[in-house]
C-alpha cells in the first residue's frame, strides 16, 4: 500500500513532463471559478462523506504513517501544484500554479470567491504570468470577474478554416493550408479583462466590462518573409504584422444553477455575450463579436453522483468588422482554453466558430481518489473563401484519468489523451474539468 501511495505521488509531481499540450505558449487551463458556500455540505452527503481521499490525504499519510483522511468539510484556502511540462513548441517548462478561495458573506447561498495565479518559464525562453479573480459579494448581489496576463509566447499555426482547401489562387491555398503544414509564431502578449455582474434574480446575472488584448513583436522565425497564412491574412485585411491591439466593451447575460462550478454533478451554466471593439479605445479595427456558452450536467446515480453525463456547446461569431489573425475564434479559444481536445490551440479557426462536446465522468476507486472520463467533440468554422460554418466538421475524442486534488472544492488534476484528424493526438493537461 505504501508503494502504491509513492507511485501516485510520483504521478502527481511528474505526469506533465511528457505532455503535448493544447496551449498557446504556456497558457494555463487553471480555471478561476467558484462554488457555493454550502457546496461542501452537498459533497458531504452525496459523495460518501469522509470516504473521499485526495492528494492532501496522500501527502499526510506519507508524512504521518497511519494518518486518516480529513473530513470533506475541512477545506484548504489555498491549493498549490507544480507546473511542469514539455512539448516540442515550448521545450521543458517549470513553474507553479495556485488557487485560493474564500466566502465573502454571511448569506448561506453566497458563492465562494476565487483567485488563481500561475507563473512559468521554459527552456526556449517563454515566460507566462497569469492572475485572475472571480469575486462574489454577500448573497451574490455583485460578481466581479477579471484576469491579467503577461506572456512571451510561442503560437502554433495551421492556417485558416476547417481543413478544406481554397484553390482559386496560390495565396488562398496557403491561407487555408489543407495539408495542415505547421507554422510557429513568436511574440509578446498582454491582456487585461474585467467584468462586473449584477444579480437580477436567482442565478441570473447581467454584466458589463472592458477587455484589452495587445500583441507585440509578432514574428515567424522559421519561415521569415514567406507567404504564410498569418502574413497573407494580416496584409489582406489591413493589419500590422508586428503589432496590434484588440480593445473593446463587454456585455454579458449569465445564468448558473450548477451545484459546483469546478466539477458539477447537476445543473446548467449559460452565458451569452457581445464584445464591441472600438478604435477610440485603441483597437486596431472596430468589430462586433457574439459568444455563446451552454453547459448541462446529468448525474446518473444518487448513491454515486460522480457518474455524470456532461454536454457543452461553445460558439463565437464575428458580426461586423475585422479581427486580427491570432484573435480569430477557434479551437481552444474559449475562456478556459479547453475546447476541441485532440487538436492544439487555434488548429481550426475562422470568423465563425462552433464546438459541441459530450463527456462521461465516473469514479474508478471507491475512495474517489482516481476517476476517469471518456469524451467526444466536433467542431466547425468558416474560411472566408467559400466554406461556411456548419458545412464541414472535424471530430476529436479520447479518454482520461482524474486525480482528486482537493475534495472540498472538487478540484481534479486532469490527464487526457485525445485523437483528431490529420494525425493529431497527444496528452492534454489541466486543473479542473474542461467544462
Amino acid at each position: 500500500m505504501f508503494t502504491l501511495k509513492i507511485l501516485f505521488l510520483a504521478i502527481f509531481l511528474c505526469f506533465n513532463t511528457l505532455a503535448y499540450c493544447q496551449t498557446e505558449a504556456t497558457v494555463d487551463s487553471l480555471k478561476a471559478d467558484s462554488l457555493r458556500k454550502d457546496g461542501t455540505k452537498i459533497t458531504k452527503t452525496a459523495d460518501s462523506g469522509n470516504l473521499q481521499y485526495d492528494v492532501a490525504d496522500l501527502i499526510r499519510s506519507l508524512l504521518h504513517k497511519g494518518g486518516q483522511p480529513t473530513p470533506v468539510g475541512k477545506k484548504s484556502a489555498i491549493t498549490l501544484m507544480p507546473n511542469v511540462a514539455y512539448n516540442p513548441s515550448i521545450g521543458a517548462q517549470i513553474g507553479i500554479k495556485a488557487v485560493a478561495g474564500k466566502v465573502l458573506g454571511k448569506d448561506p447561498n453566497t458563492l465562494m470567491s476565487v483567485a488563481a495565479t500561475s507563473a512559468s518559464i521554459t527552456t526556449k525562453g517563454i515566460l507566462y504570468v497569469y492572475l485572475s479573480h472571480n469575486v462574489f459579494t454577500d448573497a451574490n448581489k455583485w460578481n466581479l470577474q477579471g484576469s491579467l496576463i503577461a506572456a512571451k509566447t510561442v503560437t502554433p499555426d495551421f492556417g485558416l478554416g476547417i481543413g478544406v482547401p481554397a484553390e482559386d489562387n496560390e495565396a488562398d491555398r496557403v491561407l487555408t493550408n489543407p495539408g495542415r503544414k505547421p507554422y510557429v509564431l513568436h511574440g509578446q502578449y498582454y491582456s487585461f479583462r474585467e467584468k462586473v455582474y449584477k444579480q437580477v434574480r436567482d442565478n441570473l446575472f447581467f454584466g458589463a466590462g472592458v477587455s484589452f488584448d495587445i500583441r507585440r513583436k509578432v514574428e515567424d522565425r522559421l519561415t521569415p518573409g514567406e507567404d504564410t497564412p498569418y502574413n497573407i491574412y494580416m496584409d489582406r485585411y489591413g493589419f500590422d504584422r508586428d503589432n496590434y491591439m484588440v480593445n473593446g466593451l463587454l456585455f454579458n447575460v449569465q445564468y448558473t444553477s450548477r451545484d459546483n462550478q469546478n466539477r458539477a454533478y447537476k445543473g446548467i451554466y449559460a452565458d451569452a455575450g457581445v464584445r464591441i471593439n472600438q478604435s477610440w479605445m485603441g483597437s486596431s479595427k472596430n468589430a462586433v463579436q457574439i459568444t455563446t456558452d451552454f453547459r448541462k450536467y446529468f448525474s446518473l446515480s444518487s448513491r454515486n453522483p460522480e457518474h455524470v453525463i456532461a454536454f457543452w456547446n461553445f460558439g463565437s461569431y464575428l458580426v461586423s468588422g475585422r479581427l486580427p489573425y491570432l484573435e480569430l475564434p477557434g479551437t481552444g479559444k474559449d475562456g478556459s482554453g479547453r475546447s476541441g481536445r485532440g487538436y492544439t490551440i487555434a488548429y481550426f479557426k475562422g470568423t465563425q466558430y462552433f464546438d459541441s462536446e459530450v463527456e462521461y465522468r465516473f469514479p474508478i476507486t471507491r475512495n474517489k481518489f482516481i476517476g476517469g472520463v471518456a469524451f467526444f467533440n466536433i467542431q466547425t468554422t468558416n474560411n472566408l473563401l467559400g466554406t461556411k460554418i456548419f458545412e464541414h466538421w472535424q471530430p476529436g475524442g479520447g479518454a482520461g484519468l482524474r486525480v482528486l486534488f482537493n475534495k472540498a472544492t472538487r478540484t481534479n488534476l486532469c490527464i487526457d489523451y485525445a485523437y483528431g484528424n490529420f494525425g493529431r493526438k497527444g496528452l492534454f493537461l489541466g486543473l479542473n474539468e474542461a467544462f
